[in-house]
């Protein structure tokens, strides 16, 4: 059933068209339904209050529906709330709509088919604010979590993830299951080559966020088991078991290497690229095996050789020798 309660803000310079669409929405049931003239007007509205559905026309003076998604996003990424985008358009061409939806935009309505169109497409846009933004909440819930993990001192304060000491316990954890049970273990370490030049362009608010940004985009590129951890301002480590030792290679994480590499992170204050180098450090299930400070020196030469040929390399941890 639809949310009738659903917060909605209709932005149209033209009030007839505003007041065609809202009309259109208070007869489907909709009775949380507010009328901007202009995005900046919009925007002073949803800063009184979010909402969970914008409909805006593309074609607007002053800023028009692709700038205002840019700031509907950003004030979303501060509030942790997410707002459903959706344009009216005339404009039907496919490179006009990719534009469109790289900008954030969530959904179109063709304004020759707006009678048909519009209430399907919100009654859709509905249930997806409803899921967006029960995870946004979940993830809050997560956050209280991290608090209450931070008080461990196993988590980096900035970023909510796994902090050093916890990355040598898992490492530690990781390398005697490769010796009890084979497999190999993985200790992946990520390294941010431009990250003193990036520190010295922008504030400390903004380097906190980037290293936000680059633990989410980490997040979502690592499996679900593997560990992720902030091990230092710049680098981040990754430990990971694999049952069959022919699948731990640099080709496995190639993804995170292209990940981080291939695509700017967005911010507030714009899009920031990043210039990474990574090294992994190989350990089989072997018996004596490398210790916790062996794979991690290994790895830190590893990567800082990396900085230098700029290569996506293996090392492995020197093993103590038997008397």
């Amino acid at each position: 059933m639809p949310n009738f309660d659903l917060p909605i803000l209709v932005v149209d310079d033209a009030k007839f068209s505003s007041m065609v669409v809202s009309r259109a929405l208070a007869k489907a049931g909709y009775d949380d339904v507010r009328i901007a003239h202009n995005a900046p007007q919009a925007l002073e509205l949803m800063e009184q209050r979010p909402v969970g559905l914008l409909i805006a026309d593309w074609l607007m003076p002053e800023m028009d529906g692709l700038e205002l998604t840019d700031r509907v996003r950003q004030i979303d990424e501060q509030e942790h709330h997410y707002t459903y985008v959706m344009l009216l358009t005339a404009r039907e061409s496919v490179e006009a709509l990719a534009e469109a939806f790289d900008r954030g935009v969530d959904d179109f309505v063709y304004k020759s088919e707006m009678n048909r169109q519009l209430l399907p497409r919100v009654f859709a846009a509905d249930r997806i604010t409803d899921r967006q933004n029960s995870l946004l909440s979940n993830n809050a819930l997560l956050e209280q979590r991290n608090q209450e993990l931070q008080a461990r001192n196993i988590v980096d304060v900035e970023t909510g993830l796994y902090n050093n000491n916890y990355a040598g316990d898992r490492l530690e954890r990781c390398l005697r299951q490769a010796d009890s049970r084979g497999g190999a273990c993985a200790y992946l370490l990520v390294g941010i080559r431009n990250w003193n030049t990036l520190k010295a362009q922008y504030l400390p608010s903004t380097m906190k966020e980037l290293a936000t940004t680059i633990g989410q985009r980490l997040e979502h590129l690592v499996r679900p088991m593997d560990s992720l951890c902030r091990i230092a301002d710049n680098q981040f480590a990754i430990v990971a078991y694999f049952d069959n030792p022919e699948h731990c290679t640099t080709a496995t994480f190639r993804r995170i290497h292209d990940g981080i590499n291939h695509q700017a992170l967005k911010t507030s204050v714009g899009y920031i690229s990043l210039e990474a180098d990574m090294v992994l450090c190989r350990c089989d299930g072997q018996i004596p095996g490398p210790g916790v400070k062996s794979v991690q020196q290994a790895a830190s030469q590893g990567l800082a050789n990396a900085h230098e040929t700029r290569l996506f390399t293996e090392v492995r941890a020197r093993v103590p020798e038997i008397a």
